[in-house]
């Protein structure tokens, strides 16, 4: 079983974000790069059926500049047997990002496709679903738990009213969610492994893709200060102030 897993180069969580001077875009420089880690956790479980069926392949698929290159990488050090980085300097959209790895599925023909649910930088969680349209593949998102076998994916989501489960066949798109599994550390062993591990570019102008925006962003600002909160001393002054400023009661 061949295995296609997307891996997107994302700021650490814990970087404090600051919008650059046209308000266009978020500044880039000094910022810690990660895996995303929905797409961490869509590796894992890539290497978790991998070593239930002997023979798989774990291929890692990821668009950005040559940096990214870093977050594959780590994919590789987990495990992973191999990589392809199709480089774009420029951010691309969900729909762009969908077309190339549409057409990288096209070249590497996989069973299955997992993705993170969405990436933290921009939370769109649009790119497996318009991927799945494109290549005219069943789709099963927000995955926390998935079983393969007899031609076929066994998926249960984590829907609003409690769970479901739905089977589609293969190939498919899964997206991964955050309680699907916990990701392992790289080994040093892996890590030294990875060094060694085919890491293909490929230019994204060399896929003959439209990839400009359909969508242009207005502006992008850092939310307002929360203020100060205030102390009341006694039942009946919070009763009044909830009364008379914030008017709930």
């Amino acid at each position: 079983m061949k295995i296609l897993v997307t891996v997107k180069r994302v700021p650490d969580v814990e970087t404090q974000l600051k919008p650059n001077a046209e308000g266009t875009d978020f500044v880039r420089d000094n910022i810690k790069w990660v895996v995303n880690p929905f797409d961490e956790i869509a590796i894992e479980e890539a290497l978790r059926v991998k070593e239930k069926n002997a023979g798989s392949e774990v291929v890692l698929v990821s668009i950005g500049p040559k940096t990214a290159q870093e977050q594959l990488r780590t994919g590789l050090a987990m495990g992973a047997d191999r990589a392809i980085l199709v480089v774009a300097d420029e951010n691309l959209e969900s729909l762009a990002v969908a077309k190339v790895i549409a057409k990288l599925v096209e070249q590497e023909k996989p069973e299955i496709v997992l993705m993170g649910k969405q990436a933290v930088d921009y939370d769109m969680g649009a790119a497996g679903q318009m991927l799945a349209e494109l290549l005219g593949w069943p789709q099963a998102t927000f995955a926390s738990k998935v079983e393969l076998g007899g031609g076929e994916a066994k998926v249960t989501r984590e829907v609003d009213g409690g769970l479901e489960t739905v089977a589609c066949p293969l190939p498919a798109i899964v997206t991964a969610d955050l309680r699907l599994n916990e990701p392992r550390y790289a080994s040093l062993p892996g890590i030294m492994k990875a060094r060694k591990k085919e890491l293909k570019e490929i230019p994204v102008a060399d896929l003959g893709i439209a990839t400009a925006p359909k969508a242009k962003i207005v502006k992008l600002e850092t939310p307002p200060k929360r203020q100060a909160g205030k102390k009341v001393g006694t039942v009946q002054e919070l009763v009044q102030l909830l009364h008379d400023e914030a008017k709930v009661i």
